[in-house]
């Protein structure tokens, strides 16, 4: 570009030269040399013309032809030209391989830019989500996907967990809809067909199910012939097996109960309708059912309960009960004697909190991650005598799902474990709506 300066500015001061030259052949050498400067005037107008031209039709033809620092102008910019085609050529030939590759693909793909908007997806979203090509790009993805959960996982902006809804446009269809957000601000949407997973999800639920169900009635036949014997005076050791086959058929019922409970709770991640809870009478039962089972089992617990908050929560209040109880009454089977179990809910500007605190011999860290299997036991010796049923960590965690929120657990060996339940703000209501409700309707 220097050099190119250079140039133009030498033949600027030749031209101007070689006019007043010439002038002074008339005696005018001023005039002869803006006759000069014209002239290399406009001859840098007409090489400007030749290369707009050539700019504009963008064809690929050779550049014109011209000398000096316009040839090498020219020459630069053809070599430029051809590199950035080049380039061009093969981003698009990236680009159609990426669509073909996409197209390909069961899943449906959405790109949604900053402004939510609908930027592009694959055949396969129009399948799943019924997008349209011809009138859907740019407009708002939550006004396709009109489906309440989905709007909300959309705009939580957590998207560690999948959605799992029916498809838009076919109710038969199931899908998981997972994001990831990517450069400044920009979403990409995977739509994942799970109808074969969901159906066979399905069957091991009813098979799970029907046997509970199945099992009920047996149960209560040799639960209801024991206690008959056992009111009638037994010798010594038939009395011994009879009270043991009631503490086997009583652990056997309760086992059923809970599997029964845990297959209607896996059988939706949502609750069908919500209503207020009254939190303060029902942990108030759930601490007094707990000091009862304490002296029941004689371990002489400290069992403390404190209310630092007036909200209520929203939702299935049997199902937040067995979540609550389950925490509570497994720190009365697993603590030592005259340990400590205090249970605390408050509220904070992250949402509700239940938790469960003991002192007692706490959880290696490698046991916490798989807690909340189903009939996962840390000891088996000891859970077995304990009475529990391994699923109680399961129905606690599905509840809390069903309810938007989640458990945490921090144990540690020989210094006690917590478990508390996580409510998102949304879940609260205000203690002092309800009694303004209860006191208008009188």
């Amino acid at each position: 570009m220097q050099n190119t300066q250079h140039a133009m500015f030498v033949s600027l001061c030749l031209s101007a030269l070689a006019g007043a030259s010439a002038g002074l052949l008339f005696g005018l050498p001023a005039w002869g040399a803006t006759a000069g400067l014209l002239g290399w005037g406009s001859y840098q107008i007409r090489q400007f013309q030749k290369l707009q031209t050539w700019l504009q039709r963008n064809d690929g033809t050779a550049p014109p032809e011209a000398t000096g620092y316009w040839g090498e102008l020219l020459d630069e910019l053809a070599r430029t030209q051809k590199t950035d085609r080049g380039r061009e050529q093969s981003l698009q030939a990236i680009i159609r391989r990426f669509q073909q590759s996409s197209a390909a693909l069961q899943d449906g793909i959405v790109i949604v830019d900053r402004n939510n908007n609908l930027e592009w997806w694959n055949r396969s979203a129009d399948k799943l989500l019924g997008l349209k090509a011809s009138s859907d790009r740019g407009k708002p993805v939550i006004n396709l996907l009109r489906d309440p959960r989905f709007i909300r996982y959309f705009r939580k902006g957590q998207y560690a967990e999948p959605l799992e809804l029916p498809s838009p446009v076919n109710s038969d269809l199931h899908l998981q809809y997972q994001i990831t957000s990517f450069g400044e601000g920009d979403r990409l949407l995977v739509a994942r067909d799970i109808t074969r997973l969901r159906r066979l999800e399905q069957t091991r639920q009813d098979f799970v199910a029907n046997a509970s169900h199945e099992l009920r009635t047996p149960l209560t036949v040799i639960r209801g012939y024991v206690e008959t014997f056992m009111d009638q005076d037994l010798p010594r050791p038939l009395a011994r097996a009879m009270g043991q086959m009631q503490t086997q058929a009583i652990r056997m019922e309760s086992l059923v109960n809970d599997l029964l409970l845990l297959s209607r709770l896996e059988s939706s991640n949502h609750i069908a309708d919500e209503h207020q809870i009254q939190l303060r009478p029902m942990l108030e039962q759930i601490h007094q059912d707990a000091q009862v089972l304490t002296q029941t089992q004689q371990k002489d617990h400290a069992i403390s309960l404190q209310l630092d908050s007036d909200f209520d929560l929203a939702g299935q209040e049997l199902e937040l009960h067995s979540a609550f109880s389950n925490l509570v009454f497994n720190a009365v089977r697993y603590t030592p004697a005259r340990g400590r179990i205090a249970l605390r809910w408050w509220t904070d500007a992250s949402g509700g909190h239940f938790s469960v605190s003991d002192d007692g011999i706490g959880i290696d860290s490698i046991h916490i991650p798989r807690l909340t299997e189903r009939f996962y036991r840390v000891d088996e010796s000891r859970s077995s005598s304990s009475g529990g049923t391994g699923l109680g960590l399961a129905i606690v965690k599905h509840v809390l799902v069903r309810h938007g929120a989640h458990l945490s657990i921090d144990s540690r060996p020989g210094k006690g474990s917590t478990f508390s339940c996580h409510f998102p703000p949304e879940m609260l209501v205000d203690a002092a709506d309800r009694q303004t409700e209860t006191a208008g309707s009188h």
